[in-house]
């Protein structure tokens, strides 16, 4: 068994995420930057990466980003999200914000901000039921029933939603959404934002 830290373990990125970062646009105002919040290893910074985007990865441990560091399209931050400091980005500065097996909700309205418009939120992470899979067990670190859902409600447009048991690594109970932020970008006669593919191909 590997004596990698937890949040090291993991090197392919999540299908979740995978398959619906093509959503993130490239021809906005931040330049297609992609936000990987708690990014751990760095798995789907990289993946952004090599898709095209630029990115920023935050972790308050970033030993495991030292290639990104040295990277022109990568910039590295490390910080303690959880320290008590405001959130530190600025509002729409990115084209894109991941988060994966990491749950701090004092930083929900500074996610939902620094999306600029038309820019994609992906989050997933472990939910109540979890426990009986083994950690994280504490309430405080995992999602209750709809909570994504709640968060982006009247804010964001819900392209995906899931809840439930997974074996993807590493299994558990996730929630997972996938949100674009056009709800005020309608051109439609109804004001209804126009649909997203649920398979988006690669641009």
């Amino acid at each position: 068994m590997s004596d990698a830290p937890h949040h090291l373990k993991f090197k392919a990125p999540s299908t979740w995420i995978t398959r619906f970062a093509p959503l993130a646009p490239k021809d906005g105002p931040s330049g297609g930057m992609v936000l990987d919040l708690a990014a751990g290893g760095g798995r789907h910074a990289r993946h952004f990466r090599d898709r095209g985007h630029p990115v920023t990865a935050v972790d308050k441990d970033v030993s495991a980003l030292a290639d990104l560091a040295r990277d022109a399209r990568a910039e590295v931050v490390e910080i303690d999200l959880e320290d008590g400091t405001p959130w530190p980005f600025p509002p729409a500065a990115f084209a894109g914000i991941v988060v994966s097996n990491y749950l701090f909700r004092p930083h929900f309205e500074g996610l939902i901000g620094s999306l600029e418009p038309g820019g994609v939120l992906l989050y997933e992470t472990f939910a109540r039921g979890n426990e009986a899979f083994g950690r994280p067990r504490n309430p405080d670190h995992l999602l209750t029933s709809g909570e994504l859902l709640d968060l982006v409600r009247d804010r964001l447009q819900v392209v995906a939603y899931e809840h439930g048991e997974t074996d993807e690594a590493p299994p558990g109970v996730k929630q997972r959404i996938c949100a674009v932020n056009d709800l005020g970008l309608s051109t439609r006669d109804d004001g209804e934002p126009s649909p997203h593919s649920l398979m988006p191909q690669p641009s």
